[in-house]
């Protein structure tokens, strides 16, 4: 918007407080604030929103795959020629044979529900290896008798690296007197944490064939997880995998295991942005009202400018100038503010926690250890473009009043 001279000057001296104009300066003072308030209030909600789904897709598709290969009974005899056949379609980055169940687990008089998980001695420390936070992998090896458990796990048993934990398997010897359950003795080699706290407190992995072993499976594995070049297309990627196999095992991927938490996770996005958006709106609505005011303050000095000469063109562009520009401090503000918070987040948490005594972030509840957060650039951009739309559109009527101004009505009595 291109303002002659005088229009910049008249400008840049309505944006500043005058000679009894302070009530007006604190109205447009506070539009700027809330303004301000409401965009950072949208950026950091958006950004932990965005943080919280990456981060809890990261864990669960890093631990169990886009996809899983499954057959019928929990068993896959084939399993070798399924790896074979997956790692030949394009898109499939790689196919790990697993062992997988649920059983319990027992210590010093403790017991726990685990998920035990068997896996090739390559593939278990490529899982693991970077969350280690007591022991090492190096021992556990097919036949050992070691295992790794996840650290809360750990923590509910009471269990250290060098423990030895039972694992009881209700599939045992068949007996005339019915099954005999199987318990069997492990050292704990190593204690990890994944950041998920469901799987932090239940699983225990271990080398497939000991999981087979435990388990009598004999040479069956439980499942193939599948891991491609695109989560968000591994419908399509395993199509030409899914017809191959027919009906002798089913593909269940990373959106079908997880549906119901990453659609609540969307409308909750949805829900929050359009509820947090009213901020805005009412902070416009306060550009509005300060507009309206400063319209009525300097209603005989519009009158003026129009006996000087001053055309209706040109005073709407000086208010729309003044509203637009509150509302992009504001919004500039804004950003900045949303920023730092995010930066600093994890010490507002502490810092709230501390104050208040409460546990605002517990990992049981909310699944991660930390707060998160990942801005969207393109979000980003919205927000701004969202908030500076509204302040222009909230300068409109104003402006048209102030054009309006009838100067013959306003100096017949001066």
């Amino acid at each position: 918007m291109l303002l002659s001279a005088y229009e910049r000057m008249i400008a840049r001296r309505y944006l500043l407080p005058g000679k009894g104009e302070a009530f007006i300066f604190l109205v447009a003072s506070i539009s700027l604030v809330a303004v301000m308030l409401g965009v950072a209030a949208l950026v950091i909600v958006m950004s932990v929103m965005n943080g919280f789904r990456a981060e809890l897709f990261d864990k669960i598709v890093g631990l169990n795959g886009h996809a899983v290969v499954q057959g019928a009974g929990g068993r896959l005899p084939d399993w070798r020629e399924i790896v074979a056949e997956a790692r030949r379609t394009p898109g499939v980055t790689s196919a790990v044979p697993m062992v997988e169940q649920p059983l319990a687990a027992t210590y010093n008089g403790r017991a726990e529900a685990v998920l035990v998980r068997g896996l090739a001695t390559p593939d278990l420390r490529r899982m693991i290896a970077g969350k280690l936070v007591m022991g090492t992998l190096a021992g556990i090896n097919p036949g050992s008798g070691r295992i790794a458990i996840g650290s809360r796990l750990a923590e509910a048993l009471g269990a250290q690296v060098g423990s030895d934990v039972s694992l009881f398997s209700p599939q045992g010897q068949t007996t005339p007197f019915g099954t005999v359950p199987r318990i069997v003795s492990y050292k704990v080699g190593a204690i990890f944490e994944i950041g998920l706290y469901d799987y932090d407190k239940s699983y225990v992995i271990m080398p497939i064939e000991d999981a087979q072993t435990l388990l009598l499976l004999g040479d069956n594995v439980g499942m193939v997880e599948l891991q491609t070049v695109d989560a968000d297309k591994v419908g399509p990627i395993l199509a030409p995998l899914a017809d191959r196999l027919g009906g002798n095992a089913v593909i269940a991927d990373w959106r079908s295991m997880n549906a119901q938490l990453f659609q609540a996770l969307e409308v909750e996005r949805v829900a929050m942005f359009t509820v947090l958006s009213i901020i805005i709106l009412v902070a416009v609505f306060n550009i509005l009202s300060s507009l309206i005011m400063l319209v009525r303050a300097k209603t005989r000095d519009i009158a003026i400018l129009r006996t000087m000469g001053a055309t209706r063109g040109g005073l709407m562009r000086i208010f729309m100038v003044v509203g637009t520009t509150i509302g992009a401090l504001g919004t500039l503000a804004g950003l900045v503010l949303g920023f730092i918070f995010l930066f600093y987040r994890q010490a507002v948490v502490n810092l709230v926690q501390l104050v208040t005594g409460q546990n605002l972030w517990d990992p049981s509840i909310r699944y991660l250890t930390e707060l998160p957060s990942k801005t969207d650039p393109v979000e980003i951009v919205i927000i701004a473009l969202m908030a500076l739309v509204f302040s222009f559109l909230a300068t409109l009527y104003p402006a048209w009043k102030a054009a309006s101004t009838d100067p013959v009505q306003v100096l017949r009595y001066e």
